[in-house]
């Protein structure tokens, strides 16, 4: 009988494990997919501002927070504390351009001179940056139909839409292991009317090793 018994509650803490394993994956994948989408965002965001478009010198590279000059993460700490640094890319000219979600939840992107000085706050950053999440059923049909048509062998896994209008997608392979599936992501952006615009592959966390907070 104390043998059954012992079975029986060591199946069961099996069980239990298994469970909990699967909802620290779920929740790791959930968090995951809404730093892509809130980081893609802020990339978009910094990357086509008109104070980026007006000043900067060629595309933006993207670069680690541990890179910026030290005379940026002083402005952004004594400026923006508590801030959090969702994208930082320079210019052929070295200027820099950082996207910002601060402590309040808003958002602001700011460029630098190459010498690390303060040269201008971005226009629209604060309005294209902050994501709201979108339901994949509550897709635009126009979107859902542009996904099925041109990525057949992917599923739609995260969607969000900034404050003017503009959507953007995860998508990722329908099969294949986890692996697999993360390293097929791609971003694909659409406008307010559910128009194709481009297509780009996840941004890495300018805090590259470090959990950032995340977007919503």
């Amino acid at each position: 009988m104390k043998k059954t018994l012992f079975f029986v509650f060591a199946l069961v803490g099996l069980f239990l494990v298994s469970c909990n394993r699967e909802d620290i994956n779920a929740n790791s994948t959930t968090e995951d997919l809404t730093e892509v989408v809130q980081l893609s965002a802020a990339r978009a965001a910094a990357t086509t501002d008109t104070v980026t478009k007006q000043k900067c010198k060629g595309k933006l590279t993207e670069i680690e927070e541990a890179d910026l000059p030290a005379a940026v993460s002083s402005y952004i700490t004594t400026n923006y504390a508590g801030a959090e640094i969702q994208f930082a890319g320079k210019d052929a000219a070295g200027q820099i351009v950082v996207g910002l979600k601060l402590a309040d939840g808003t958002h602001t992107g700011v460029l630098f001179n190459a010498d690390g000085t303060f040269n201008k706050v971005l226009e629209k950053y604060g309005k294209k940056a902050k994501l709201t999440s979108v339901e994949i059923a509550s897709l635009p049909a126009a979107i859902t139909t542009y996904i099925t048509s041109n990525y057949a062998t992917y599923t739609a896994v995260k969607a969000g839409t900034n404050d003017a209008g503009d959507f953007f997608v995860v998508v990722e392979l329908t099969s294949g292991t986890d692996e697999e599936k993360k390293a097929s992501r791609k971003v694909v952006q659409f406008t307010a009317a559910g128009v194709f615009t481009q297509e780009t592959t996840p941004p890495a966390h300018p805090q590259r090793g470090k959990k950032g907070k995340k977007g919503r």
